[in-house]
């Protein structure tokens, strides 16, 4: 297998706000747009960066992909709001959504965001830092509007989309805990990095287009479709039921499982519950208890093999600072698919080759 191209963290900036002015989107969403995605890139989550551009790409060119959108507020009652994103960027409507959360918590101690109609909210777990930077302790959950890539527990196809849970708790003088996983076994998106790279994806995965286990990325990428597998069995299917009744039919007033998957849109919807400890009285409590606690998991011995105990948010630091450092490597199939989605957008690919220092 060839290698990645390993691109620097200023050029590949460069690059893809490039890639993105082709959207004909404003100076402050191309930066949106392009910083969000990369963050996921720099965390490890490759499945939720730049790989996604593709298909914003051919959602745009179908119509379904709005830029320059904004968050409209449809129902405002305080502490609860309903928010409709216009099909836009969800680089930028998830900010706006959480920005109107944090300012509710704040003033009324806790809130509730139902989002829905947003383009691909991207790596959730950035929402989840947003209010923790606030201070807030947060909870998501999010449905998806796309063709059905994932089984319900016992079935041998595919019903619903991968569904994330997110929830992120501040902790003070600290990096918070920030939770977020897909309810699937694997994120689509990894699959789809898997298959552009020519690697099997592990065992209990997947599943082909007969309802058989295979370890073959293809059947969530490419026809004749396949379906992913949920994590946990029966727990992780009862977590992705929730998301899309709550995120899903509750936020959005959609669910997802009837989406003929003809387009390439991926919409979602997102139930956002946000609580400022301070208003609940005991917030110097809360936080020594946090701290101790995260503290005794740290120091807790470890099993062979394993070099320290971690807690949800280490490991895509610990990413994010090596990436930072050595540049983000970008398998070379996917790079060629972000050129041709630059073409398609009226960029030329050979300035972003330049921007990224790959010509």
């Amino acid at each position: 297998m060839a290698e990645p191209h390993l691109i620097p963290l200023d050029a590949l900036r460069s690059a893809m706000r490039l890639v993105v002015q082709g959207f004909g989107s404003s100076p402050d969403e191309v930066v949106a747009v392009a910083d969000n995605l990369i963050d996921a890139n720099l965390t490890g989550h490759d499945s939720h960066g730049i790989g996604m551009l593709p298909r914003y790409a051919q959602a745009y060119r179908e119509g379904c992909l709005k830029p320059n959108a904004h968050v409209r507020v449809l129902l405002d009652a305080g502490a609860l709001l309903r928010l409709d994103g216009d099909a836009g960027f969800g680089q930028v409507i998830g900010r706006e959504a959480i920005a109107l959360g944090i300012d509710r918590a704040r003033q009324h101690g806790s809130a509730i965001v139902a989002l829905g109609n947003s383009h691909h909210l991207g790596r959730i777990g950035a929402w989840a830092e947003q209010a923790a930077d606030a201070g807030l302790v947060s909870l998501h959950f999010v449905n998806v509007i796309a063709r059905p890539i994932v089984a319900p527990f016992g079935g041998a196809k595919a019903g619903f989309g991968t569904n994330p849970f997110t929830a992120g708790v501040p902790l003070r003088g600290r990096d918070p805990l920030i939770l977020d996983f897909a309810t699937s076994m694997i994120a689509q998106g990894k699959t789809r990095v898997a298959f552009n790279k020519g690697e099997p994806v592990p065992d209990g995965c997947l599943l082909d287009d007969h309802g058989r286990p295979t370890t073959d990325p293809r059947w969530s990428v490419v026809e004749p479709w396949g379906a992913i597998l949920t994590f946990g069995a029966h727990k992780g299917y009862g977590m992705a039921v929730l998301s899309e009744l709550l995120g899903g039919a509750l936020a959005a007033g959609r669910v997802g499982h009837l989406d003929d998957g003809k387009r390439q849109r991926v919409l979602n919807g997102m139930l956002s519950v946000l609580i400022d400890p301070a208003a609940l009285g005991g917030c110097e409590a809360f936080e020594s208890e946090a701290l101790a606690f995260v503290d005794s998991l740290h120091a807790a011995p470890t099993r062979e093999g394993v070099e320290r105990v971690l807690i949800a948010g280490d490991p895509e630091r610990t990413h994010r600072a090596q990436r930072t450092a050595q540049g983000v490597p970008v398998d070379l199939t996917t790079w060629q698919q972000i050129l041709q989605a630059a073409a398609s957008l009226g960029v030329e690919p050979r300035l972003v080759d330049a921007a990224a220092g790959l010509a």
